[in-house]
């Protein structure tokens, strides 16, 4: 078993490497302190980005997420040829830092609809929203989870999608739509019921809303931990009769959880790529305090408490990325269905893994570490939501359960 990087998977993280130690890095802290000045509009994005975000283009790290297909890939529509196994080393790269998935316009929720719009849309949806999301030029959200259900089954959601004549009506109220807090959110990819009667997995469909359209309502921004993620934020949405034309469903009724578990799968992996990437950062942070720290006598980082601990977060971390790797591999190979038990392990291993490495980090930072002055907080809030996105561990942890049950099934006991 091999496991040097080849060269193609050398090239492309070299080249992202390169692009945010030159040019992303260097702006971070300027642009975090733009936005907290005072009388700055936070909910307005960084007029910094977007020279960024050309620059990227034009040296075609752009859309490396979008891995190659013969079926969907026509004319404008296909990323930069990367596998997913590829594409999951410069995610890990880019979870260093916030920002950074934008310039590559490589965020999500964005990547999971272009993907969708990718593989399901057709010839007239594409034009119209995937082009504008693969220049970059607009973004997306997702609306599916419900305050009024546990959305963690899908199968509860409450959302009415209705046909009437050659419009659809949707009615419900959707919380955590991540993105809608951006101005440039344009378009969301909204999950309803079209068929209350039908079997429970085809009662589902997905319909394409432009936020523009009356009856949509953002009633509030939701914190996580008290920080607003402005300017992409987390909205809870009413959606009051909305009318949209029947051209706006994907693929057809009653596919909506097929559309959902094609587009999970590669979502899975560069959120738990990032997740390890951010979980880096914090373990440099932790070891520079330790060295640069003495108490009772002696460094933090030669009392042995912190030798434990900082070994501790290097094995997890390295575990963790060989199964995310392992699980892209199989992406790439099996598609999802082949790889849902890679899948699910890395969605609850990963998270687990980097929030016991940042809550370490904010340890040896002591006070400082839960103030804003590390960012070491703001990271731990942000991935303490993955252990609920993209569904919890809980379902995760059914799913592998599940499977190794299977294993066992009808096989004879021995002895």
């Amino acid at each position: 078993m091999d496991f040097s990087l080849s060269a193609s998977q050398q090239h492309w993280l070299k080249r992202v490497r390169d692009f945010m130690d030159a040019d992303i890095l260097p702006l971070a802290d300027l642009m975090r302190k733009e936005a907290d000045a005072p009388g700055a509009d936070r909910w307005k994005p960084s007029p910094r980005l977007e020279p960024l975000k050309a620059k990227a283009r034009a040296q075609g790290l752009w859309n490396l997420f979008l891995p190659p297909s013969p079926e969907h890939d026509q004319g404008d529509y296909h990323g930069a040829g990367l596998t997913n196994l590829d594409y999951a080393l410069c995610a890990q790269e880019m979870g260093r830092l916030q920002i950074a998935s934008e310039v590559f316009n490589c965020s999500a929720p964005d990547t999971g609809n272009m993907e969708v719009l990718h593989r399901y849309g057709n010839a007239a949806q594409k034009a119209q929203w995937l082009k504008p999301l693969m220049d970059g030029e607009i973004r997306s959200a997702f609306l599916m989870t419900e305050p009024e259900v546990a959305s963690s089954d899908a199968t509860n959601i409450t959302t009415s999608i209705r046909r009437d004549g050659d419009h659809y009506v949707i009615s419900g109220r959707k919380w955590w739509s991540s993105g809608v807090g951006d101005p440039r959110c344009k378009i969301a990819i909204v999950m309803g019921k079209t068929d209350p009667d039908a079997p429970s997995h085809k009662q589902q469909s997905q319909v394409l809303l432009p936020l523009d359209t009356p009856g949509v309502e953002v009633v509030r921004m939701l914190p996580v931990f008290g920080y607003d993620d402005a300017p992409h934020g987390h909205a809870e949405v009413i959606l009051k009769d909305v009318r949209v034309p029947v051209g706006n469903l994907l693929l057809g009724e009653g596919r909506g959880f097929e559309i959902a578990q094609g587009r999970l799968g590669p979502g899975r992996i560069h959120h738990c790529m990032r997740t390890l990437g951010a979980a880096e950062v914090a373990l440099e942070k932790m070891v520079k305090r330790l060295l640069s720290r003495t108490a009772f006598g002696k460094r933090l980082a030669d009392h042995s408490v912190w030798e434990q601990r900082v070994a501790n977060a290097r094995i997890d971390i390295e575990m963790t990325r060989l199964l995310c790797l392992k699980a892209a591999d199989a992406m790439d190979r099996l598609g999802a269905k082949g790889a849902r038990l890679e899948i699910a392990m890395i969605k609850v291993a990963a998270p687990r893994a980097a929030l016991k490495v940042i809550d370490d980090a904010i340890q040896a930072h002591g006070g400082g570490g839960v103030s804003d002055d590390f960012g070491l907080a703001k990271s731990y809030a942000s991935i303490r939501t993955l252990r609920l996105a993209d569904g919890p561990d809980e379902v995760h942890n059914r799913t592998i359960a599940k499977l190794e049950f299977a294993r066992h099934t009808n096989t004879a006991h021995p002895g």
